[in-house]
C-alpha cells in the first residue's frame, strides 16, 4: 500500500500506522469518523506533518498522503468523471497542525481537481485530538459577479460537527448541472482562459497581441470566457506566470467552467507539463493554436501534408518524456489534424514519418514546379496576393477575377494556393494567385513546412501587398508581412501597397493613397485605380509586355 507525498524521515512504526488507513471506511454521509480522525492526528501528532486521505464516495481509502507542517501534495488522480456538473468523486480529509481555515493550497485543490469537499481536522496545540473541523465544497457562482467559486464553514467543534456530505454533493451536482444546460454550448471547442506573460518590454503590445490571440482562438472554434495579463520582470522559467497568479487564475477558471489555458507563447515542454499538472487544465500554446487553425483549414493533399509535418515536428521533442499537457490532448483544439493519431509515437518512429512527409511534399514540389514552367513559357504574367492572414485577401481575388474561393473573417482561411485568370484594362490577361496569410512570430516549425507553398509566388512578376486600413495594428502588420517577405526571398519582387476594407474607416483616405492603393474588395467600384496600377507595374517590370526585343527575339 503505497503512501504518497514526503515519506522522507518517517520510522518503520509511522510509516506502518499511516498504511493501516488505508483499512478505514468513511460512509459518505459523515464529513469523518472516530476511527480515521484517532488515526490521522496521531501520526501527524507524532511526525509534526499534514496528514491526509483521498477517499471515495463508497467510502474506501483511495491515497495516503502525507505533506509537511503547512501542505500537502496532492498525487495524479486522473481524469474527471464525465457528464455535466460532475464532480470528482473523491473528497480530501486531512489534518491541519494548528488552528487556521481552509488555506489557499487547499482551496485551489478543491477547485483545479473538482472534488467534492475538502475537509481539514484542526488538532489541539500540544494535544494527540481533534479540536475542530473546517471544511469547504466548490459552489457555482454566477460568471458576472466576483464571488469565488466556492464555499467555506468553520470553526465547527468536532463534537458538533453533523452536516451531511450526501446531500450537499448531491444538491451541487444538480446546481452544476443545471447552470451548465443553461450556459449552452457556445463554442464546438469549449471554453478557455487566455494567458499573455511578458516582461516589462513587452508591456506595450500586450493588449494587441492578446486581441489577435482572442481572434486565433474564436477561428479555431473556442469561447474565450476570460483573458489575463501579467507584466513580470521577467518570465517565470517554470510556469511563465507566477505560482500566486497561476492559483488565481485556476480559481477562475473553476467558477467560469473554462477547461483549456490557452498561452499567448510558445511554451517549453517542461513548461508545459508544469502548469498542466499545477493546474489540471488542457494547456494550449501560441504554436499549438496555429496548427490547430492550419489543421482545420488544409483541404490539398499539399496543405494536409505540410500541416502533418509541421505537428510532428512540434510534437518530436514532447515525445521524449511524459507530458502532462499533451497527456490532456483527447480531440478537440491542440489534437486534431493528421497527426493526432500519433501522438504516442516514439522518436524513431515520429522521425521516420517525417522523412516520408518530406519526401512526398519533395515529389508535390516537382509537381508543382512542372506547373510553374508550363505558366512562364506561356508568357503570361502572375501577380501573387501576399498579406497579414485576415486582410481580406481571398476576397480580393474573387472580387478582382470574379471566382469564388472560400473567402471568411476569420485568420488562416486560405491554407492553399489558388490560381485565377484576371483581364486587365489594357487588354491583356494575368494569373492572380491566393497566398497564405502571414502572422507576426509564424512558428518556425510551420513556416518551414509551407515555406514550399510559398514556391509560386518565387517567379511572379507583382506582388499585391494586402493590408487591412482598419486595424489599428496595421503598421506592425506591414512591418511583419515585409519580415517574413525578406525570410522568404521576396523583397526582389515589384511590390504594390493594398490597403483594403477602407469602407470602414472615417477618416479620409488621403494618406493611405500617397502610401499605396485604397480599396474595398466588398465593393467592385473602388478597384478600377488598383488594376491600372496592376497594369502600369507590369508594363514598366514585364520585358515581354514591353515588347523588349532583346528579351523576346531568340536567334534561329
Amino acid at each position: 500500500m503505497q503512501i504518497y507525498g514526503d515519506t522522507s524521515g518517517l520510522s518503520p512504526s509511522e510509516t506502518k500506522a499511516l498504511q493501516r488507513i488505508y483499512r478505514r471506511r468513511v460512509p459518505l454521509d459523515r464529513l469523518t469518523t472516530t476511527d480515521l480522525t484517532r488515526a490521522l492526528v496521531g501520526v501527524s501528532h507524532a511526525t509534526g506533518r499534514q496528514v491526509g486521505v483521498l477517499v471515495d464516495r463508497g467510502g474506501r481509502v483511495h491515497h495516503v498522503i502525507v505533506g509537511d507542517a503547512s501542505k500537502l501534495m496532492l498525487p495524479d488522480v486522473g481524469r474527471l468523471r464525465a457528464g455535466a456538473g460532475r464532480l470528482r468523486g473523491l473528497r480530501l480529509i486531512h489534518t491541519h497542525l494548528r488552528n487556521e481555515p481552509l488555506s489557499k493550497d487547499d482551496l485551489v485543490d478543491l477547485t483545479r481537481l473538482r472534488l467534492d469537499m475538502i475537509v481539514a481536522i484542526c488538532l489541539a496545540p500540544g494535544e494527540e485530538r481533534a479540536l475542530c473541523i473546517y471544511y469547504g465544497h466548490n459552489f457555482p457562482s454566477p460568471e458576472e459577479t466576483n464571488e469565488p467559486p466556492f464555499r467555506t464553514f468553520g470553526p465547527i467543534p468536532y463534537a458538533k460537527a453533523k452536516d451531511n456530505p450526501a446531500e450537499i454533493i448531491a444538491t451541487l451536482e444538480q446546481e452544476f448541472a443545471r447552470a451548465a444546460r443553461a450556459r449552452g454550448v457556445t463554442a464546438k471547442d469549449g471554453r478557455a482562459i487566455l494567458v499573455h506573460v511578458c516582461d516589462k518590454r513587452g508591456a506595450a503590445q500586450a493588449e494587441d497581441s492578446l486581441r489577435e490571440l482572442e481572434e486565433l482562438a474564436r477561428t479555431a472554434g473556442v469561447e474565450v470566457v476570460d483573458r489575463v495579463l501579467q507584466v513580470r520582470d521577467r518570465v517565470d522559467p517554470r510556469y511563465a506566470l507566477g505560482r500566486g497568479k497561476l492559483e488565481d487564475v485556476v480559481i477562475r477558471a473553476m467558477q467560469l467552467d473554462a477547461e483549456t489555458l490557452i498561452f499567448d507563447r510558445n511554451l517549453r515542454p517542461a513548461q508545459a507539463s508544469s502548469i498542466a499538472r499545477m493546474t489540471d487544465l488542457k494547456v494550449i500554446d501560441r504554436t499549438q493554436l496555429i496548427l490547430d487553425i492550419f489543421a482545420q483549414h488544409a483541404e490539398s493533399s499539399d496543405g494536409k501534408l505540410q500541416v502533418e509535418l509541421a505537428q510532428m515536428r512540434y510534437l518530436l521533442p514532447r515525445l521524449g518524456q511524459r507530458d502532462d499537457a499533451l497527456s490532456r490532448l483527447t480531440g478537440g483544439i491542440g489534437g486534431r489534424g493528421p497527426g493526432e493519431t500519433k501522438l504516442e509515437v516514439g522518436r524513431r518512429r515520429a522521425r521516420e514519418r517525417i522523412t516520408r512527409l518530406q519526401s512526398q511534399l519533395k515529389q508535390l514540389g516537382r509537381q508543382r514546379e512542372q506547373r510553374r514552367s508550363r505558366r512562364k513559357r506561356s508568357g503570361t504574367p502572375t501577380v501573387a496576393i501576399v498579406g497579414y492572414t485576415n486582410a481580406g485577401k481571398s476576397t480580393l481575388l474573387n472580387a478582382l477575377t470574379g471566382s469564388d474561393v472560400i473567402a471568411e473573417d476569420k485568420l488562416f482561411a486560405t491554407l492553399d494556393t489558388r490560381s485565377r485568370s484576371l483581364h486587365l484594362p489594357s487588354g491583356r490577361d494575368v494569373i492572380v494567385t491566393d497566398t497564405v496569410g502571414f502572422i507576426r512570430d509564424l512558428p518556425k516549425d510551420l513556416f518551414a513546412a509551407f515555406r514550399a507553398t510559398f514556391d509560386e509566388t518565387q517567379d511572379a512578376d507583382l506582388l499585391l501587398q494586402v493590408v487591412d486600413a482598419s486595424d489599428p495594428c496595421r503598421s506592425e502588420h506591414v512591418e511583419a508581412t515585409e519580415k517574413l517577405l525578406v525570410d522568404l526571398g521576396l523583397e526582389r519582387i515589384p511590390r504594390i501597397l493594398v490597403y483594403n476594407k477602407c469602407d470602414r474607416l472615417e477618416t479620409p483616405q488621403a494618406t493611405l493613397a500617397i502610401r499605396g492603393v485604397p480599396i474595398s474588395a466588398i465593393q467592385p467600384q473602388s478597384l478600377g485605380p488598383l488594376k491600372q496600377a496592376i497594369d502600369a507595374r507590369l508594363e514598366a517590370t514585364h520585358p515581354m509586355l514591353r515588347g523588349d526585343e532583346s528579351t523576346s527575339s531568340r536567334p534561329a
